[in-house]
């Protein structure tokens, strides 16, 4: 069989990187638990047609088929049935929660928390952070019928501190990227634009293609005038951690004669956002006026994340409010949330060396064997740590000690236990365990040896860093 070609865009980590993986996504449970979110899965698959309503994403989306026709019957029902029934892979997770909810509200206590991880599936052209398939973290709130704002203050407050757990094992602190559409479209229609959606996804890709060229899109693509485009820039180029940018939005729109009173509304709850995280997480949350989120169900605060330092690699989280997203015309759940796109952050934790695996496998002890016939007395010992909750491997031959070390040491197994036994002139032995690091070999009894925490688990820990 030829060697096959890597798919680009489909990450698949070695096992120590799946450690790493792994840790991360164990903390962040463990964050969303404390803070009382409650973990749902949903399906992979989604309506087609509900896929694509939702923003610029027609270009993204993985339509699922069978690969065999299914024949003259099915044909003869007429192209407009089998479009119904045409399935596609989820582009993330916020949609098929807004469909989750509809379809189980009478199940659900509201407000409902929930977190969700799962892998998503995206036809996007792969690049540095960037995957066709990757797992994403999810947190929201949805409410019936209204929903407090000080959720919009708390669920970015709830996912920096879940980012920030990580920093102990080598995660770069994070800053959270904050906005609110309702000052974005108060001011575009105060600018005399009535495109909104076409403006958002212009001033969207500021970043990556510079103001020159979204200048140019907004003059081609929303109608703006250059005087106009001109000001939407100025809006997108203020940002700052405190209240004082409010009055800093206030004045451009005094000026340019944009003050509406959805701006005002938007300007009270971006203010009342910043003033409550540089209470609680002083530093962390940064009112930045050029972020827009290109899915266009957002209707209030959007988030963007990045980490300091690889801010190049773009948003590693994002999100926002949500008021008609989920909604079966009679009843109305609005939503906030954030996702993570942990692969994003794994492969940069790993590119970089910030993070690392105290070992690629989960065994702690690896019992040696002295030879075939006494196999049994090595799985004997092996049974009894792992009864305990040791993770342990058995050596796969009863080759020389020295080669079973090399075994262990090659996987990183820190301890290997030679079980006791009988010399060739009958003097018995008793179990001896060595810790391969630094050579230490001592007595031990299987039923109650223990080794230190730290080697337990496989985990992560902090890196060498880039640079």
């Amino acid at each position: 069989m030829a060697r096959p070609t890597p798919l680009s865009g489909f990450p698949e980590w070695l096992p120590d990187g799946r450690v790493v993986e792994q840790h991360v996504l164990d903390s962040l449970r463990r964050t969303f638990e404390l803070h009382g979110f409650a973990g749902i899965e949903t399906r992979a698959v989604e309506p087609l047609d509900q896929l694509l309503r939702k923003g610029e994403t027609s270009k993204e989306v993985y339509v699922l088929r069978r690969l065999q026709e299914e024949g003259a019957a099915e044909e003869a029902q007429g192209r407009g049935d089998r479009a119904e029934k045409q399935l596609g892979l989820h582009f993330d997770l916020t949609v098929p929660f807004a469909r989750y909810v509809l379809e189980n509200a009478g199940h659900l206590a509201f407000p409902f928390k929930r977190y969700q991880i799962q892998k998503v599936w995206r036809g996007e052209r792969p690049q540095e952070g960037r995957f066709r398939e990757f797992v994403q973290a999810d947190i929201d709130v949805v409410g019936a019928g209204d929903l407090p704002y000080h959720y919009e203050v708390e669920l970015p407050l709830v996912m920096a501190e879940a980012l920030g757990e990580l920093r102990s094992v080598g995660v770069p602190p994070v800053r959270i990227l904050v906005n609110n559409r309702k000052v974005a479209e108060g001011f575009y229609r105060g600018l005399g634009l009535d495109d909104v959606e076409a403006v958002l996804r212009s001033i969207d890709k500021l970043d990556k293609v510079g103001p020159d060229e979204v200048a140019r899109l907004l003059v081609a693509e929303a109608g703006a005038t250059p005087e106009q485009a001109a000001a939407c820039l100025e809006l997108a180029s203020i940002s700052g951690e405190d209240v004082g940018v409010v009055e800093r939005v206030r004045s451009l729109a005094a000026t340019h004669g944009a003050s509406t009173e959805l701006l005002e509304t938007g300007l009270e709850e971006l203010g009342a956002l910043v003033a409550a995280a540089a209470e609680r997480a002083p530093g962390v949350v940064v009112a930045d006026l050029k972020i827009a989120r290109g899915l266009d169900y957002y209707t209030g605060s959007v988030y963007e994340t990045v980490l300091v330092g690889h801010e190049h690699l773009g948003s590693i989280c994002s999100g926002g409010r949500y008021d008609t997203l989920a909604s079966d015309g009679a009843n109305t759940y609005p939503g906030v949330g954030l996702s993570i796109g942990v692969s994003r952050l794994v492969s940069r934790l790993l590119s970089a060396g910030l993070v690392r695996a105290t070992r690629a496998v989960p065994s702690a002890v690896l019992v040696a064997v002295t030879d075939e016939a006494t196999r049994s007395d090595s799985d004997r010992v092996a049974t009894g740590l792992r009864s305990r909750g040791i993770p342990t491997d058995v050596a796969p031959t009863a080759a020389k000690f020295g080669k079973q070390i090399r075994f262990a040491d090659r996987r990183g197994i820190p301890f290997v236990w030679f079980p006791a036994g009988v010399t060739a002139d009958g003097t018995p032995t008793t179990h001896q365990v060595k810790d391969i690091r630094s050579g230490d070999q001592v007595e031990a009894d299987p039923a109650t040896w223990e080794p230190p925490a730290a080697d337990r688990r496989a985990t992560a820990v902090a890196g060498e860093r880039e640079g």
